[in-house]
């Protein structure tokens, strides 16, 4: 019988279940655990691979028969916003983001719940409860905080921190190239503010801010409406068969 370390990772692969992005595909996706010391290293590695983190699982598409899933990251210090995105950073001066410790509250929640009641009733997070939440945001064995964005004390002067009632929420791994953006949400009667771009914006000048060259933005899938806008940040990279290929335009 072979013996495997209790260092080396085990991939394991998950059955055929419906596509949520591409209708009439099915996915499949390659997972392995990250627990222990070991968790950091190898959610870097797997990262910089394709793979996006879930609690304290990585996991990768691996379909038979479609690659419609791409990886892409965000050149942060070659970043330049469209007009749209310069006219989105000026709506919401008004908003600070602060990062903190990965620690679940009753207000994120309670905007979390908003935010799948409006968006997302009919996907495989909405009846997420209290518990699952906190679980999503505490069970970690990496480097992960917790971006709460607020609206400015208009009295704190323009540096001030946020003391209003809060908007959106990201949940960030700190990997050792880049910010992962592993999910964020915001409050549903918000969105002429285009807060999920705010955020994406926020965190691209937060990585140039901490020396970081990447804002890991997870899985773009052309065709697919709910993914298409993350094809918008330029420049960026997107994982294809060759390795990272830089797109411009």
């Amino acid at each position: 019988m072979t013996q495997h370390s209790r260092d080396t990772p085990q991939f394991y692969l998950t059955a055929p279940s419906p596509c949520p992005y591409l209708a009439g595909k099915e996915e499949r996706k390659v997972f392995t655990h990250l627990v222990g010391d070991r968790a950091p290293g190898l959610n870097d590695l797997l990262t910089h691979g394709g793979f996006r983190r879930s609690q304290s699982i990585a996991y990768r598409p691996a379909c038979e028969a479609c690659r419609a899933c791409v990886s892409v990251r965000v050149a942060a210090e070659d970043f330049r916003p469209t007009r749209s995105m310069r006219r989105v950073a000026e709506r919401n001066v008004d908003i600070v983001g602060d990062m903190r410790p990965a620690a679940p509250t009753s207000e994120q929640y309670s905007i979390f719940r908003a935010y799948l009641d409006e968006r997302h009733r009919d996907g495989g997070m909405a009846d997420m409860t209290v518990l699952d939440y906190a679980m999503m945001v505490e069970d970690s064995h990496v480097e992960t905080r917790v971006v709460e964005y607020r609206r400015r004390d208009p009295d704190s002067g323009f540096r001030g921190r946020g003391a209003g009632p809060m908007l959106a929420v990201a949940l960030t791994d700190v990997l050792n190239d880049g910010l992962s953006m592993v999910y964020s949400f915001f409050e549903p009667s918000e969105e002429e503010r285009s807060l999920g771009t705010f955020m994406i914006l926020d965190h691209i000048a937060r990585a140039k801010r901490m020396g970081l060259q990447y804002v890991y933005l997870g899985y773009w899938v052309r065709g697919s409406r709910k993914m298409d806008y993350k094809s918008r940040f330029l420049p960026q990279d997107r994982l294809m068969s060759q390795g990272w290929l830089r797109i411009d335009e």
